[in-house]
């Protein structure tokens, strides 16, 4: 069976994350550690313990989602490596899919992303906006909504910036633009429109100073051709060069998320494959679900998990 790799991005982390794998994995348990080493604090404990406001930072957060994914990983590596077809992330889970398709090595993937994670918190602080998630099919698209609340005057700058899944978008942008864009969306038939608990206007223009200041830091970093495609969330089109995926990791941080495009592609490029979700929760798998119900998707990241994945491999 084909399997075709997923990684979360910011909002599936929580206290306890990876604790159980690494418990019960030595495997995890060193992926953890060789985390640790290379931001040269305890990560792992943060991970595993808390506090949930402190893990929730965005530059603990991205470093702590591709550690427990890069964990998952490498406890289910000998079971489905020879399997694997392809790779995607959300947003910061596209890092982890390069680190899993051996394209960046743990130790830079952990320091890049927590670069990443830094200048975003920066750029938040410096130019303050805000995010929401459009719940519920529209009259009207996101993309015209988002457009008349950024031109009216008490709008203000805003952009689709996750395209999830059908009935679920997140616009991003300045704070009057958002809530103009939200009271459209209301007007336009959405169940609701809800602002999130973020740090800044991820994935949107707002997002250029963290652009340029992470540019460095990934043009600092070796990359390697992946050794199977990622299909990107900028373009939804699957990479193969590491020129390619330098490019379009910088890309991300200022260009919406086409989630949407993305499983479409592949559920149509690998018919019939496996989805495993690495890591903690089960947001992508229940997207997955809601994109195209005929897919199938298993989330992996815990001993039970592990378990029920092996089984259903080795049947």
């Amino acid at each position: 069976m084909d399997v075709v790799l997923l990684f979360p991005g910011q909002g599936s982390q929580k206290p306890g994350m990876g604790k159980d794998l690494a418990a019960s994995f030595p495997a995890a348990a060193s992926v953890f550690a060789e985390a640790d080493a290379a931001l040269g604090e305890p990560l792992s404990a943060l991970c595993f313990e808390g506090p949930a406001d402190t893990l929730t930072l965005t530059h603990n957060a991205q470093p702590a989602l591709l550690t427990h994914g890069l964990a998952a990983w490498a406890v289910v590596r000998d079971a489905i490596g020879s399997d694997v077809r392809a790779a995607a992330g959300h947003s910061l889970g596209e890092f982890t899919a390069y680190a899993a398709v051996d394209a960046i090595a743990l130790p830079d993937a952990v320091r890049l992303v927590r670069r990443r994670g830094t200048v975003m918190y920066e750029a938040g602080l410096a130019r303050p906006g805000a995010m929401a998630a459009v719940l519920g099919d529209t009259n009207r698209s996101i993309d015209d909504l988002c457009a008349e609340a950024a031109a009216s005057p008490e709008g203000g700058l805003v952009v689709p910036a996750n395209y999830n899944s059908p009935g679920q978008v997140v616009i991003s942008g300045e704070v009057s633009g958002v809530e103009r864009a939200m009271e459209l969306a209301k007007q336009a038939g959405a169940k609701r429109a809800v602002r999130l608990p973020v740090s800044g206007a991820f994935h949107s223009p707002l997002m250029s100073p963290a652009r340029d200041a992470f540019g460095s830091a990934l043009e600092g970093t070796s990359l390697s051709d992946p050794t199977v495609p990622v299909y990107a969330n900028v373009t939804a089109e699957p990479v193969r060069r590491s020129a390619d995926a330098r490019r379009l990791l910088l890309e991300q941080l200022t260009a919406p998320v086409r989630w949407i495009q993305v499983m479409e592609r592949m559920v149509r490029d690998f018919p019939g494959a496996l989805f495993i979700e690495l890591g903690p929760g089960t947001v992508l798998a229940g997207l997955l679900k809601k994109i195209d119900p005929s897919a199938q998707c298993v989330s992996c990241g815990t001993p039970a998990d592990v378990d029920a994945l092996v089984a259903r491999v080795s049947a």
